[in-house]
Order: C-alpha cells, then sequence, then structure tokens
C-alpha cells in the first residue's frame, strides 16, 4: 500500500474561505478539534479564562467529551508554554492537574486515555512552574497532599519540580518524609515516603544518601544497575566498576546464576553512549525509547538536551539537530526559536516557516525573501515559476501582518536588481502579481 500523499501543495492551492469551511465542518464533527480551535481563538492574547471555562463545563459531559476538552486544553497550554507566554499559566496546569485526578478517583479507571492526560498534565504543570515559580513551599504543600492524601494518582517526580521547589519547597517536603518513616507503620504513606526520599537524595545530589537507600532495599539486578549508574555519574567508576563484578542475580533457590553485566551492557548505559558518540535526533530517539520504558528518560532527557544547545552554536549542522528533536518532541515553537538563534540551514528553516506562516506571518517573512533569492539564482525557467509562486505567498504574508507596503517597496527592489531577467518576469505577471510601473521588459530573455 502506497503511503498518502502530500496534502500540503494542493490546500494551499485553495483560497482562505474555503480552507475556513473545510477546517469548520471538520471540527464540528471532531470535538477536541472543536474545543481546540475554540481555545486557540480565547488564549491568542494570552488571556486563559476559556481555558477555566471549559474546565467547568467539562465535568457535566460525559467521559468522551471530558477527555476532549481536557485534552483541548492540555494542547493550550503547551502551546502557550512552547511560545514563551508572559501570562502565569500554573494555576491553569494544576486546576487541570486536580480536576483529572478527582474525574479518574470517582470512575476508578486509572488506564487510558484520561490517564495519560493526567500524566501530561503534570508534567505542563512543572514547566509552568518553572516558568513563573509560585511560592516553593506551597507547591511543596500540593505535593506532599497529593502523594499521601491523594488516590494513588499522580505520581509525582520531583525532577521535574526542583527548580521551583528550590531549598525550601525540597526541605519542606523532606521535613514530611522524615515524620512519616519515624511514626508508619507499613502501609502506602510509607511506601510514599520511600519513594520520595529516594528521589530527594536524587535531586539534591546526596550520592552517599541515595546509595545508602539503594543498598537497603531487597538484592535485584535493577537496583544493582542503578547503583551502578549511580557511581559512574558521579565519577566515582572504579566503585561502578567494583560493584558490577560483584553483583549477582538468584534464582528462586537462592544460587547464583549470572553476574551482572558492566554498566555499558545496560540498555539505557548503551543508548546514552551511542548518543555522546554521536549526538543528533536519531540516537536521541534511541535513548528517549530505552530511558523511558526504565523511568528515566526525565533526568536523561534534560542533560541530552543541554547537550544538543550545547553543539547547536558550533555549526548548521548540529542547529538542525537540535530543532529537529525539539520537533520530534512536539515543540515546534521552541523548534523554531532553536532554528533561528542557532542559524539552521536554509532547508530545515524553509520547512519549518512553512508550518508556521498561517499562524505567525510576520516570523517567515524573512525565511521565504531568501528563499526568493535563492532560487532566482539558479537562472532557469522553473526556478523563476517557483520565485514567482512564493512571491504571491509573500505579498499574503505581508497583507496578514499589515504590512502590504512594505511588499510594495520589496517587489520593486527585486525587480530593479533583476530586471534584466525577462523570464523571471514574464512569470511574476503570470502569478497575477501587479509590478511596479516603471519596469520594462529587456528584448532577449535571461
Amino acid at each position: 500500500m502506497s503511503p498518502p500523499s502530500d496534502l500540503r501543495p494542493y490546500l494551499r492551492t485553495l483560497d482562505a474561505e474555503t480552507l475556513v469551511d473545510l477546517l469548520h465542518g471538520h471540527a464540528e464533527r471532531d470535538p477536541e478539534l472543536r474545543h481546540s480551535l475554540e481555545l486557540r481563538a480565547a488564549t491568542q492574547s494570552g488571556d486563559v479564562s476559556e481555558a477555566h471555562r471549559l474546565l467547568d463545563t467539562a465535568v457535566t459531559d460525559g467521559n468522551g467529551e471530558y477527555t476532549a476538552k481536557v485534552g483541548a486544553v492540555l494542547d493550550t497550554l503547551r502551546r502557550m508554554l512552547d511560545a514563551g507566554s508572559r501570562a502565569d499559566l500554573a494555576p491553569l496546569a494544576r486546576r487541570t492537574v486536580d480536576d483529572i485526578s478527582a474525574v479518574l478517583e470517582q470512575s476508578g479507571d486509572h488506564a487510558g486515555d484520561l490517564a495519560d492526560r493526567l500524566d501530561r498534565a503534570v508534567e505542563l504543570y512543572a514547566r509552568a512552574c518553572a516558568a513563573r515559580p509560585p511560592d516553593p513551599e506551597k507547591l511543596a504543600d500540593w505535593i506532599i497532599e497529593v502523594e499521601f492524601d491523594g488516590p494513588g494518582r499522580p505520581v509525582i517526580d520531583l525532577a521535574g519540580f526542583a527548580g521551583p521547589l528550590g531549598e525550601p519547597g525540597l526541605r519542606r517536603i523532606k521535613s514530611t518524609v522524615d515524620d512519616v518513616l519515624a511514626a508508619s507503620g507499613p502501609g502506602h504513606r510509607r511506601d510514599v515516603a520511600e519513594r520520595l526520599r529516594e528521589q530527594l537524595a536524587e535531586v539534591l545530589g546526596d550520592v552517599d544518601g541515595l546509595l545508602a537507600i539503594l543498598s537497603a532495599k531487597p538484592p535485584s539486578r535493577d537496583v544493582s544497575l542503578k547503583i551502578v549508574r549511580v557511581l559512574r555519574a558521579a565519577g566515582r567508576h572504579s566503585e561502578a566498576i567494583a560493584h558490577a563484578a560483584r553483583a549477582l542475580t538468584h534464582d528462586k533457590n537462592g544460587h547464583a546464576q549470572t553476574p551482572l553485566k558492566p554498566p555499558e551492557d545496560d540498555e539505557v548505559s548503551r543508548r546514552r553512549k551511542d548518543f555522546d558518540a554521536r549526538p543528533d535526533h536519531e540516537t536521541y530517539a534511541a535513548l528517549r525509547e530505552a530511558a523511558t520504558t526504565t523511568g528515566e528518560w526525565t533526568a536523561q532527557r534534560r542533560t541530552a538536551l543541554a547537550r544538543l544547545r550545547e553543539l547547536a552554536a558550533e555549526g548548521v549542522e548540529q542547529a538542525d539537530e537540535l530543532t529537529r528533536v525539539l520537533l520530534d518532541e512536539g515543540r515546534p515553537d521552541e523548534a523554531w526559536r532553536a532554528c533561528v538563534r542557532f542559524g539552521a540551514s536554509p532547508r530545515l528553516k524553509l520547512e519549518l516557516a512553512e508550518q508556521r506562516a498561517a499562524e505567525h506571518p510576520a516570523e517567515t517573512i524573512p525565511v521565504f525573501r531568501e528563499h526568493v533569492e535563492e532560487l532566482i539564482e539558479h537562472k532557469d525557467p522553473q526556478a523563476y515559476r517557483e520565485a514567482a509562486r512564493r512571491l504571491k505567498l509573500l505579498r499574503t504574508l505581508h497583507k496578514r501582518s499589515d504590512t502590504p507596503d512594505e511588499f510594495t517597496a520589496y517587489l520593486a527592489g527585486l525587480v530593479e536588481t533583476h530586471r534584466r531577467k525577462t523570464r523571471l518576469i514574464t512569470e511574476i505577471r503570470a502569478a497575477r502579481i501587479a509590478l511596479p510601473k516603471a519596469v520594462t521588459s529587456p528584448r532577449t530573455p535571461r
């Protein structure tokens, strides 16, 4: 079966009114798309009141409609965070987490689409807190309440909230964890406290404390591998090798079977080694897949992205890799900013500009102008025809950006520069672009 054709070239031939009718008709049949478009319109200026209104009405809907509305709110949160919105999005993100948790508790169904949306909501809340940090102790109190008194979901990863919590918030959580461990016997609260104690040791960089916690656990392959990874990350390589050599797995009868493989044989370690040797979007994707399976992706992602950002300043190829990684992560606005800031390749820049032109016309104008000049330099009829098509797009983008006079001036300068290229002038006329009156056509085509 052949892959579906790319419809974008065809869609570009349609006028705006036809596209509006098509999109509106599809939105009427797809509740999630409709809610997403409603929120895009309402939050264009940074106002999040429409998202709150949607949550107000969502609880009265059926499960499918509720899931769609929550999905639309999450899409809006992600879009505004990616765009660097100045709005304080933390209250909306936190409310979304709390609302989904309440619905899941009532339904008792902790699997499926809504549970996945809860995980997304927590991740977005962490991002919103990082962008506009709330009171750290109040944030700590919320995490404590969710973890110790909640229904068991969501499970908070302290690494994502470490920055906004800061020392005051982390100290508050640690105090509660210590109190629970001192007072509680076996049960839910103690299990939560032990998990948070381990996370606190990781976040605070308490290597010896973390090793003590891990060593106190029942022996297992996973625990031993984590001890080895912690030692390696701390630069204590000889200890890591010694532990790997000593560690053994046992069967039910306690018989030694296979020595624990060195950390290099662990899947995440191998993928990390591949990424460190060749940091690009392919090795990043492989690392993400392996680390997501073991629950290590939050920490791995942070260091991998930092490495890609560091390399992006060194050249076009490296800038392309960072941009593609951000695209793969579903963060198009961040990808665009990286593309512009670090100077990605013209081809990739054009690819992103085509994706952004509809919503951000002014941002993409310089990219399409560069592309027009590049096409003209080819000096062949097909390239001239494509240049004229791009000029038509530029006219539309300037009009939508309320800068039509700039296009007129730009076109006049371009035509004056290339006035002897009669084939180009012919193609511009064929595209029904009005030329400056002073333009004349030399007799010899070029």
